[in-house]
């Protein structure tokens, strides 16, 4: 195993790798920008450096600074998170190049299944559905022409990137040019790749993704699924494990496809086959795959009781998996709530935090940076913390999650928590039944 990591991230993913380090016998270094010299991570870390100013260009997504970091500091891998360059294979590569192990898969991994094209063809390759759309569009007049070809609605969608950017869904023909040049001028904004390909867009649906880790002895699993739907502009509000809504028999054909799609590109590491199902005639399709520690994982170590951040750490070692598919068992239920900071509008809040209570209580628990007197800065990520509650049954977990929500206070920044308790109230909702389009209807 590693003796010291470097955690080239912030917030509540840096704590959660710290402490599992820490469980592990594990020295931590972070790094940190002038935004977060108060910040929790920094304190909690057995080292840290400032690298930077306050906008992540000159921080967290610095790599050159990062990498120096880690060198002169004796790390001798990096933990990179999720979001910033937990997904770059520029920077798991510098990483190599420098003697470092990045604790992911390998940088030609992460090119063939971050291309969101290119991992399209992959899985079809190996056997799992995908979306009926396009390979990557040249330009709008192409996105006209495939858009005729597939039909209306749709949606174009950036090949790099995530988060709901550079994602337009298109109703008619006239609108196909414009939504070509928008979705592709961010996504060069946001991901430095404005290539973009089309979809046909499927609705009602659910978003429901399968969780695999992978070791370098060609050792697969697939740890369960989790139900993503609850969404809002093409960002995840609430997860749940395991779906209410897929049967037996789909369950076991996502795992597998999931499975045989990692063991086609020698997957090592955590990563997500992330699927649209449609209920009504219990199919499925592939969308993408998230080469990275996903934001919802906690919910998943609830229901089968492996601490996934130690084994992406162990795996990036080159330990073996110590575990075989028929191990996995998923038990109970478990809900995720993000917490951010925003205002009723959906506008971000910052702000220092005046009052802080934590929820407690058995079977709950707050991944977070928060604490009394904290500055939330207008630099990052809006969200305050997860919110994640398990239960032996659906019902009671929903249960739970209201309660505990119940409990959490925080003044000094305004939070989304009463949406939460509005979703977790939702007839929808409550009955398993729920598609992505659950906020509109929520809304109405």
């Amino acid at each position: 195993m590693f003796e010291k990591i470097l955690i080239a991230n912030r917030g509540e993913i840096a704590v959660r790798v710290i402490r599992a380090c820490k469980e592990m016998g594990v020295q931590t270094v972070v790094v940190y920008s002038t935004a977060d010299a108060g910040s929790y991570h920094v304190q909690i870390a057995d080292e840290a450096w400032c690298i930077g100013g306050p906008r992540p260009a000159d921080s967290y997504l610095n790599m050159d600074a990062i990498v120096t970091v880690a060198v002169e500091s004796g790390a001798t891998a990096v933990h990179p998170g999720y979001g910033f360059l937990s997904e770059s294979s520029e920077f798991a590569r510098k990483c190599r190049e420098c003697g470092l192990v990045f604790i992911g898969p390998s940088p030609e991994v992460i090119d063939r299944m971050g291309d969101k094209d290119e991992a399209r063809r992959t899985a079809k390759a190996a056997g799992v559905p995908i979306v009926e759309g396009t390979g990557l569009l040249g330009d709008a007049d192409e996105a006209e022409r495939e858009a005729k070809r597939i039909g209306f609605p749709l949606l174009i969608k950036a090949r790099a990137g995530g988060g709901g950017r550079g994602i337009r869904k298109v109703e008619a023909r006239d609108k196909v040019r414009g939504a070509f040049q928008e979705a592709s001028s961010e996504a060069a904004s946001a991901f430095g790749d404005g290539g973009c390909y089309m979809e046909r867009f499927i609705s009602p649906a659910h978003h429901v993704e399968v969780q695999v880790l992978g070791d370098a002895h060609g050792n697969v699993v697939s740890l369960g699924e989790r139900e993503c739907s609850v969404q809002r502009r093409n960002q995840k509000l609430l997860e749940e494990s395991p779906s209410p809504s897929i049967t037996p028999a789909v369950r076991d054909h996502m795992a597998k496809a999931a499975r045989d799609l990692a063991r086609s590109v020698g997957y090592v590491g955590l990563g997500t086959i992330e699927y649209l199902y449609s209920d009504a005639n219990e199919t499925f399709a592939f969308m993408e795959m998230n080469t990275r520690l996903q934001v919802e994982h906690p919910i998943t170590e609830y229901v089968t009781g492996v601490d996934l951040v130690k084994w992406q750490m162990r795996v990036a070692a080159g330990n073996e998996l110590a575990f075989a598919q028929d191990d996995i068992h998923v038990q109970g239920h478990a809900i995720e709530c993000r917490l951010n900071a925003e205002t009723p509008d959906f506008l971000p809040s910052c702000g220092t935090v005046e009052t802080l209570h934590i929820p407690g209580g058995p079977w709950v628990r707050f991944d977070t940076a928060l604490y009394q007197g904290v500055t939330i800065p207008p630099y990052y990520d809006s969200m305050l913390g997860k919110l994640i509650v398990y239960a032996p049954t659906r019902e009671e977990c929903v249960r739970k999650a209201r309660s505990a929500l119940g409990e959490f206070v925080v003044e000094g920044v305004s939070d989304n928590s009463e949406l939460q308790l509005d979703i977790l109230s939702n007839d929808e909702f409550v009955s398993g039944m729920y598609h992505t389009n659950l906020m509109e209807h929520l809304y109405e």
